[in-house]
């Protein structure tokens, strides 16, 4: 009994297992099911100054637009966001969100589409870009179900997910291996849908989203190419 407290105890003492995150860049096409022109989409991540993360995504067509962009630290195993900001214009009305995050005052503040918010911030907490990352990193760790706390708009949401299993993705890189993970929402309360492949070979970037509004409409965009930690994604 005392051999197994002992042993018990010295695993609590572990340090944390602190992420290790790998800069990345990649090209998709992009496609609204509505509207007959593809348009195109990259996403990237880079250290910047100092601890800091940045991750972008843009998006665009001839009709529509998104930008986006999260800054992050990262703490052991956790990440901190910092700043996040969106903007999107076209199909429909366009919107413009702002969280600051102050670690110092444990607060969230911005504006969203023009209302000022402000949210209590604690550690776990995350914004609607950063939380990608964490997703990307869980399967990665072979976990099957995830659940996030995220700041969406001028509310924190719970963002529960599941893993499908494993699926081959046909990109422009080539067959990708992939696994299938979907965000897990409740269908009386919402008839979103989102599908997500993340590629095994690459660090598991992100190689294939579907999205499936709640007015029906379909967005999807799938990697073009990708540079993973400085080397280019191949496919079988």
């Amino acid at each position: 009994m005392r051999r197994t407290l002992l042993l018990a105890l010295s695993l609590l003492a572990l340090p944390v297992q602190a992420l290790e995150l790998k800069p990345f860049s990649a090209s998709y096409t992009a496609d609204w099911k509505q509207v007959p022109i593809s348009g195109t989409a990259q996403r990237s991540l880079e250290k910047t100054d100092g601890d800091l993360w940045r991750l972008d995504f843009e998006a665009s067509m001839l009709v529509a637009s998104l930008n986006e962009r999260s800054t992050f630290r990262v703490d052991g195993d956790t990440l901190l966001p910092q700043r996040y900001r969106l903007k999107r214009s076209g199909l429909g009305k366009g919107k413009n969100i702002e969280h600051n995050f102050d670690w110092d005052a444990k607060q969230v503040t911005g504006e969203d589409r023009g209302d000022p918010v402000q949210l209590p911030l604690n550690r776990g907490l995350l914004d609607k870009s950063t939380y990608q990352i964490a997703l990307q990193e869980a399967v990665a760790a072979g976990e099957k179900s995830m659940s996030y706390q995220v700041v969406d708009g001028d509310e924190i949401e719970t963002y529960d997910f599941r893993v499908l299993g494993e699926e081959q993705v046909s990109t422009k890189a080539g067959q990708v291996d992939a696994i299938k993970v979907e965000r897990v929402r409740d269908p009386t309360q919402s008839k979103r849908q989102t599908i997500l492949w993340f590629a095994t070979e690459w660090d598991y970037l992100l190689v294939r989203l579907h999205q499936v509004e709640k007015d029906g409409k379909e967005y999807q965009i799938m990697l073009e190419e990708g540079i993973v930690d400085g080397k280019a994604v191949r496919g079988n």
